[in-house]
Protein backbone atom coordinates (compact mmCIF):
# COMPACT_ATOMS: atom_id res chain seq x y z
CA UNK A 1 0.00 0.00 0.00
CA UNK A 2 0.87 3.56 -0.73
CA UNK A 3 0.04 6.12 2.09
CA UNK A 4 -1.70 9.47 0.21
CA UNK A 5 -1.49 12.64 1.36
CA UNK A 6 -3.21 13.96 3.60
CA UNK A 7 -2.38 17.66 3.86
CA UNK A 8 -1.47 18.58 -0.01
CA UNK A 9 -3.01 21.78 -0.71
CA UNK A 10 -3.41 23.14 2.78
CA UNK A 11 -0.07 22.84 4.72
CA UNK A 12 1.90 22.78 0.84
CA UNK A 13 1.23 22.95 -2.58
CA UNK A 14 -0.88 20.35 -3.86
CA UNK A 15 0.21 19.71 -7.86
CA UNK A 16 3.67 19.05 -8.75
CA UNK A 17 4.53 22.29 -10.33
CA UNK A 18 3.72 24.64 -7.82
CA UNK A 19 5.22 22.58 -4.92
CA UNK A 20 8.85 22.24 -6.70
CA UNK A 21 8.32 26.07 -7.35
CA UNK A 22 7.57 26.91 -3.71
CA UNK A 23 10.33 24.89 -2.22
CA UNK A 24 12.61 26.29 -4.90
CA UNK A 25 11.83 29.03 -3.06
CA UNK A 26 12.12 28.09 -0.02
CA UNK A 27 15.64 25.95 -0.26
CA UNK A 28 18.65 28.54 -0.47
CA UNK A 29 21.36 27.38 -3.06
CA UNK A 30 24.79 26.39 -2.72
CA UNK A 31 24.75 26.27 0.79
CA UNK A 32 27.72 24.85 2.76
CA UNK A 33 26.68 21.19 4.12
CA UNK A 34 27.12 19.77 7.48
CA UNK A 35 27.13 16.07 8.78
CA UNK A 36 24.42 15.37 11.54
CA UNK A 37 23.09 12.56 12.62
CA UNK A 38 19.84 14.50 13.98
CA UNK A 39 17.61 17.79 13.62
CA UNK A 40 15.02 19.50 14.89
CA UNK A 41 12.42 20.59 11.97
CA UNK A 42 9.43 22.72 12.28
CA UNK A 43 5.82 21.29 10.76
CA UNK A 44 3.80 24.33 10.22
CA UNK A 45 2.34 24.88 6.93
CA UNK A 46 5.49 26.36 4.41
CA UNK A 47 3.66 29.73 4.56
CA UNK A 48 5.07 29.89 7.85
CA UNK A 49 7.68 27.68 8.51
CA UNK A 50 8.90 26.84 5.41
CA UNK A 51 11.80 28.89 5.29
CA UNK A 52 12.83 27.71 8.32
CA UNK A 53 12.66 24.07 7.56
CA UNK A 54 13.96 24.68 3.77
CA UNK A 55 17.38 26.26 5.56
CA UNK A 56 17.93 24.12 7.69
CA UNK A 57 17.86 20.79 5.58
CA UNK A 58 19.49 22.80 3.14
CA UNK A 59 22.63 23.11 5.47
CA UNK A 60 23.18 19.43 6.18
CA UNK A 61 24.40 16.56 4.25
CA UNK A 62 20.96 14.15 3.96
CA UNK A 63 21.58 10.36 4.18
CA UNK A 64 19.52 7.88 1.78
CA UNK A 65 17.90 6.87 4.82
CA UNK A 66 15.92 9.05 7.46
CA UNK A 67 13.79 8.75 10.42
CA UNK A 68 10.88 11.04 10.42
CA UNK A 69 10.09 11.22 14.13
CA UNK A 70 6.78 13.25 14.61
CA UNK A 71 4.00 13.73 17.82
CA UNK A 72 0.46 12.43 16.95
CA UNK A 73 -1.55 15.64 16.86
CA UNK A 74 -4.75 13.29 16.94
CA UNK A 75 -4.54 11.49 20.18
CA UNK A 76 -5.53 8.43 18.25
CA UNK A 77 -4.15 4.73 17.76
CA UNK A 78 -0.47 3.34 19.25
CA UNK A 79 1.49 5.44 21.35
CA UNK A 80 4.39 4.68 18.87
CA UNK A 81 3.31 3.84 15.76
CA UNK A 82 5.23 3.05 12.54
CA UNK A 83 3.87 3.22 8.93
CA UNK A 84 3.01 -0.36 7.31
CA UNK A 85 2.83 1.09 4.08
CA UNK A 86 5.04 0.33 1.09
CA UNK A 87 5.72 4.25 0.62
CA UNK A 88 4.27 7.35 1.29
CA UNK A 89 2.75 9.61 -1.87
CA UNK A 90 3.48 13.57 -1.99
CA UNK A 91 2.62 15.51 -5.74
CA UNK A 92 6.75 14.83 -6.05
CA UNK A 93 5.96 11.05 -6.40
CA UNK A 94 6.44 8.03 -4.20
CA UNK A 95 9.37 7.86 -1.96
CA UNK A 96 9.76 4.59 -0.40
CA UNK A 97 9.25 3.02 3.27
CA UNK A 98 12.82 1.89 4.69
CA UNK A 99 11.70 -1.80 5.50
CA UNK A 100 14.94 -3.18 6.77
CA UNK A 101 15.45 -0.35 9.35
CA UNK A 102 11.52 -0.31 10.10
CA UNK A 103 12.45 -4.01 10.91
CA UNK A 104 15.16 -3.71 13.40
CA UNK A 105 13.29 -0.60 15.37
CA UNK A 106 10.94 -3.58 15.52
CA UNK A 107 12.89 -6.40 16.93
CA UNK A 108 14.21 -4.05 19.44
CA UNK A 109 11.16 -2.43 20.15
CA UNK A 110 7.84 -4.85 20.30
CA UNK A 111 6.16 -2.45 21.73
CA UNK A 112 6.17 -0.31 18.29
CA UNK A 113 2.57 -0.83 16.27
CA UNK A 114 2.55 -1.11 12.87
CA UNK A 115 -0.48 1.19 12.57
CA UNK A 116 -2.17 3.14 9.31
CA UNK A 117 -4.70 5.43 11.28
CA UNK A 118 -1.92 6.86 13.54
CA UNK A 119 -0.59 8.10 9.84
CA UNK A 120 -3.41 8.57 8.06
CA UNK A 121 -4.31 12.56 8.64
CA UNK A 122 -1.19 13.43 10.20
CA UNK A 123 0.79 16.43 8.97
CA UNK A 124 3.76 16.23 11.41
CA UNK A 125 5.79 13.77 9.40
CA UNK A 126 4.63 14.86 5.95
CA UNK A 127 5.10 17.96 5.49
CA UNK A 128 9.15 17.05 6.27
CA UNK A 129 8.98 14.38 3.47
CA UNK A 130 8.89 17.18 -0.03
CA UNK A 131 12.03 18.29 1.36
CA UNK A 132 13.77 15.57 1.51
CA UNK A 133 12.44 14.32 -1.95
CA UNK A 134 14.16 17.56 -3.49
CA UNK A 135 17.13 17.37 -1.88
CA UNK A 136 17.58 13.41 -1.87
CA UNK A 137 15.72 12.28 -4.56
CA UNK A 138 16.54 8.58 -3.83
CA UNK A 139 16.11 9.04 0.35
CA UNK A 140 13.86 6.32 2.09
CA UNK A 141 11.77 6.90 5.34
CA UNK A 142 11.32 5.30 8.17
CA UNK A 143 7.84 7.46 9.97
CA UNK A 144 7.39 6.70 13.38
CA UNK A 145 4.83 8.58 15.01
CA UNK A 146 5.08 9.18 19.21
CA UNK A 147 2.48 9.93 21.67
CA UNK A 148 4.40 9.28 24.96
CA UNK A 149 3.19 10.92 28.11
CA UNK A 150 6.31 10.06 30.43
CA UNK A 151 10.30 10.30 30.16
CA UNK A 152 10.68 6.78 30.68
CA UNK A 153 8.54 5.52 27.33
CA UNK A 154 10.79 8.01 25.45
CA UNK A 155 14.11 7.16 26.51
CA UNK A 156 12.93 3.66 25.87
CA UNK A 157 12.46 4.33 22.01
CA UNK A 158 15.34 6.01 21.85
CA UNK A 159 18.16 3.54 22.71
CA UNK A 160 15.82 1.00 21.04
CA UNK A 161 16.61 3.16 17.66
CA UNK A 162 20.12 3.73 18.24
CA UNK A 163 20.31 0.18 18.53
CA UNK A 164 18.64 -0.56 15.12
CA UNK A 165 20.61 2.18 13.66
CA UNK A 166 23.63 0.40 14.71
CA UNK A 167 22.89 -3.03 13.65
CA UNK A 168 21.46 -1.56 10.17
CA UNK A 169 25.05 -0.33 9.25
CA UNK A 170 24.59 2.35 6.92
CA UNK A 171 24.47 6.49 7.88
CA UNK A 172 20.57 7.55 9.19
CA UNK A 173 19.55 10.93 9.81
CA UNK A 174 16.87 11.52 12.61
CA UNK A 175 14.60 14.44 11.69
CA UNK A 176 12.87 14.82 14.57
CA UNK A 177 9.04 16.94 13.63
CA UNK A 178 8.49 19.74 16.09
CA UNK A 179 6.70 23.46 16.38
CA UNK A 180 8.13 25.37 19.18
CA UNK A 181 6.24 28.00 21.14
CA UNK A 182 2.67 28.54 19.82
CA UNK A 183 -0.07 31.43 20.57
CA UNK A 184 2.50 33.76 22.37
CA UNK A 185 4.25 36.99 21.41
CA UNK A 186 7.46 37.17 19.19
CA UNK A 187 9.38 38.17 22.41
CA UNK A 188 8.02 35.72 24.53
CA UNK A 189 8.37 31.97 22.34
CA UNK A 190 12.20 33.13 21.41
CA UNK A 191 12.88 33.65 25.24
CA UNK A 192 11.12 30.25 25.64
CA UNK A 193 12.40 28.94 22.39
CA UNK A 194 16.15 29.25 23.62
CA UNK A 195 15.26 27.70 26.78
CA UNK A 196 14.29 24.20 25.13
CA UNK A 197 16.91 24.42 22.40
CA UNK A 198 20.10 25.15 25.13
CA UNK A 199 18.61 22.49 26.58
CA UNK A 200 18.48 20.08 23.02
CA UNK A 201 22.09 21.40 22.29
CA UNK A 202 23.24 20.30 25.60
CA UNK A 203 21.65 16.73 24.77
CA UNK A 204 19.97 16.79 28.06
CA UNK A 205 16.62 15.17 27.65
CA UNK A 206 15.29 15.57 30.95
CA UNK A 207 16.06 18.92 31.67
CA UNK A 208 14.48 19.56 28.29
CA UNK A 209 11.37 17.61 29.52
CA UNK A 210 11.96 19.75 32.92
CA UNK A 211 12.32 23.14 31.21
CA UNK A 212 9.49 22.75 29.08
CA UNK A 213 7.07 21.89 32.10
CA UNK A 214 8.49 24.35 34.59
CA UNK A 215 7.90 27.39 31.55
CA UNK A 216 4.68 26.06 30.20
CA UNK A 217 6.58 25.56 26.87
CA UNK A 218 4.06 24.68 24.01
CA UNK A 219 6.41 22.29 22.10
CA UNK A 220 4.97 20.01 19.81
CA UNK A 221 6.28 16.71 21.32
CA UNK A 222 7.95 17.90 24.37
CA UNK A 223 7.48 14.56 26.06
CA UNK A 224 3.51 14.97 25.72
CA UNK A 225 2.73 14.15 21.87
CA UNK A 226 1.53 17.80 21.71
CA UNK A 227 0.12 20.50 23.21
CA UNK A 228 -3.30 20.16 21.28
CA UNK A 229 -3.08 16.49 20.69
CA UNK A 230 -6.59 15.70 19.84
CA UNK A 231 -7.63 18.53 18.47
CA UNK A 232 -8.24 20.18 15.00
CA UNK A 233 -5.92 20.02 12.31
CA UNK A 234 -4.34 23.61 11.60
CA UNK A 235 -2.08 25.10 9.14
CA UNK A 236 -0.51 26.54 11.36
CA UNK A 237 1.07 23.94 13.72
Amino acid sequence: MIRQPAVAGQFYPGTEQALRRELQQLIPENSLKQQAIGVISPHAGYIYSGSIAGQLLAGITIPRTVIILGPNHHGIGSLAALSPDDGWQTPLGTVPIEKRLARLIQQRLPAIQKDAAVHLREHSLEVQVPFLQYLRPDVTIVPLCLAFSDYAGCEIVGSGIAAAIKEYGEPVLILASSDMTHYESAENAKLKDNLALERALAFDPKGLVAVCRSNRITMCGGNSGCHHAGGSQRTGG
